[in-house]
């Protein structure tokens, strides 16, 4: 267990200064998106974030308020299954109580999966080296009754290896404007992505896409790109010709952000943090 210093009057007539101890935990949360707009508290208040909920329900086990700081801010009724956060408390818990605790003053759809104590050195954000997400595709002639925010559904049909063939121009390091949103504020607009795949399971087409960071949008437009290759509307030289172009105008269509989960993050081994089952879990 970890202790962070922070300074409080003490009660003491000579009104010296002593030294409170803080303690560091890192959390899993789980959550669908679908009833928020985004992880990160909005400016605008009524706006519901999943951020705003952890931080409420945490505090409350705490005692004192919680702010937390996650590993990667999603968007708008994006999921995620593995998303690590870290915060300081004033006071300890044991790690069932930060669980259990805190899911009872949770709503259905955000649940913690664990939580352990951290060193001061870990940061959910600045201390992870990759991040992982998932997209899914349904390809149906007829619209879902079953998870309809939980999945991307199309009635068109896909093609699987044209997608792949397309996706494999995108792996590497390249400078990504072309798949990032106009408004990205990202200072730079190159990233690394070390896969990706696109694969077939049960009635889903998955597009499993690892990088050391993501940029606004970046998955969607990515999603976007590939189903239209998958269904014929273009050939998969055009994901290459997309992002030699520098330019988000010749892109297509961002995909929506029902289908996408955020799944694993990496972390060094030093934190020794639970490993991701990848999920979501209904993938077959």
């Amino acid at each position: 267990m970890s202790e962070k210093s922070c300074t409080e009057l003490n009660s003491s007539p000579e009104g010296a200064i002593s030294i409170a101890p803080s303690y560091r935990y890192a959390l899993c949360v789980e959550y669908a998106g679908a009833a928020y707009r985004g992880w990160q508290v909005q400016k605008e208040g009524g706006v519901p974030s999943i951020q705003e909920e952890v931080e409420k329900a945490l505090s409350k086990i705490a005692n004192a308020p919680v702010s937390v700081i996650c590993a990667g801010r999603t968007d708008a009724r994006v999921n995620a299954t593995y998303q690590i956060i870290h915060f300081d408390s004033p006071v300890q818990r044991e790690d069932r109580a930060w669980v259990l605790g805190t899911n009872t003053n949770l709503p259905d759809d955000i649940a913690i999966q664990w939580a352990i104590p951290v060193s001061d050195e870990f940061h959910a954000r600045f201390s992870a080296v990759e991040r992982r997400y998932r997209y899914l595709i349904y390809c149906n002639p007829v619209k879902p009754a079953i998870l309809p925010k939980g999945i991307t559904w199309t009635y068109k049909q896909m093609d699987v290896e044209r997608m792949q063939e397309a996706a494999n121009y995108l792996i590497g390091e390249h400078d990504f404007t072309s798949y990032r949103a106009v408004g990205c504020q990202a200072h730079s607009p190159v990233r690394t992505v070390k896969q990706l795949d696109v694969y077939q399971s049960g009635q889903l087409i998955v597009l499993d896409v690892r990088a050391n960071a993501f940029l606004h949008h970046m998955i969607r437009n990515f999603a976007g790109v590939l189903m239209s290759v998958g269904c014929g509307e273009a050939d998969p030289i055009w994901a290459k010709e997309v992002l030699d172009a520098k330019d988000r105008r010749q892109g297509g269509v961002t995909a929506p952000p029902y289908g996408l989960y955020f799944v694993d993050a990496k972390y060094p081994d030093k934190f020794d943090l639970p490993k991701s089952q990848i999920g979501p879990f209904f993938l077959s």
